[in-house]
């Protein structure tokens, strides 16, 4: 009698958080999907979708399948638990030195840092490794689990530490390894971000001067543009942004993150759709939008918010 067997996949977990807000406000889940997948992944899916037909010691197999990969590093002594003398914050993160650094400058949360790290759960496996495979990441720490931008914070360049962090500042009632997870993390580098803009003096609501539409959006031109087209809904933007709430507290910058968005116009929330269509390229227009064009009853910043927003050019236009 022949057994079936299915193979299981490891899935290895990305640290970063969902990156929606580096493509502008979005919408819904992505302006585009990635259309990446090579041919290779297409045909490496269908075989491990394929079940696998072996006659005899089914139970040994399955155990090799779910068990360490070659190369796993193997789980610290302390996995388990944080050890008496380990550090711990007031959120519970709990963390401990194991090499000390050469730097002195800690870095900020709008930084980006290069790490090499290795993950476990506290039953001793090993999920994620950039060790592994000797291959460093670079991200924001503001785009990370919670137990991460706090953490690193802690870290000078050179250093090496173990954190513990508790599921409420990791992945608890998300996609990804649950319950207290274990990382091993060197800081690598520090790429300091560059200084957030200043807060709006009317961010609080828009003043006398500005326009108005229709829908409730207003907004205010703060430099004339080159251009002399408009965009339109269907047409793909390069815009650097700043956001805040209205109590003038800023939730994403392309300013700070170094680089400009670039997404389509019927892709985003509708303060926006409607908003950078009034734009030419070159214009810097600050615009209060409304919850109900925002976010309301969704994921993301509640209430009025505020965006200072620069076309830098229209990418791909349908007409």
């Amino acid at each position: 009698m022949k057994t079936i067997i299915v193979k299981t996949t490891v899935v290895v977990w990305v640290l970063s958080l969902a990156a929606a807000a580096c493509q502008g406000p979005a919408k819904g889940d992505s302006e585009e999907k990635d259309q990446s997948a090579t041919a290779g992944e297409e045909a490496e899916k269908k075989k491990t979708d394929k079940p696998q037909v072996t006659p005899e010691k089914p139970k040994e197999i399955v155990e090799k399948s779910t068990g360490p990969k070659p190369g796993d590093i193997p789980a610290p002594p302390d996995v388990a638990a944080a050890p008496a003398d380990a550090e711990k914050t007031a959120s519970g993160l709990a963390s401990k030195v194991i090499t000390p650094g050469t730097g002195k400058a800690h870095p900020a949360e709008t930084d980006k840092v290069k790490v090499h790290y290795t993950g476990w759960t506290t039953d001793g496996k090993m999920f994620d490794s950039s060790t592994k495979h000797n291959r460093p990441a670079e991200f924001p720490l503001n785009r990370v689990i919670k137990g991460w931008t706090e953490g690193v914070q802690l870290m000078v360049v050179g250093e090496k530490r173990r954190f513990w962090i508790p599921e409420e500042l990791a992945y608890k009632g998300r996609r990804g390894p649950q319950g207290t997870l274990v990382f091993d993390v060197e800081l690598l580098e520090i790429i300091k971000a560059p200084e957030p803009p200043e807060v709006p003096k009317d961010v609080a609501k828009a003043p006398k001067n500005a326009k108005k539409t229709e829908s409730g959006l207003a907004y205010r031109v703060l430099q004339k543009g080159t251009g002399e087209v408009h965009p339109t809904a269907t047409d793909r933007v390069r815009v650097h942004y700043s956001g805040w709430t209205t109590d003038g507290k800023m939730f994403d910058s392309s300013i700070t993150r170094g680089r400009p968005a670039t997404f389509r116009l019927n892709q985003v929330i509708k303060g926006w759709t409607e908003g950078v269509q009034l734009m030419v390229e070159g214009e810097k227009t600050r615009f209060w939008i409304p919850e109900e064009l925002a976010y309301k009853g969704r994921g993301g910043p509640q209430g009025t918010l505020v965006f200072d927003v620069e076309l830098i050019t229209i990418v791909s236009s349908t007409r």
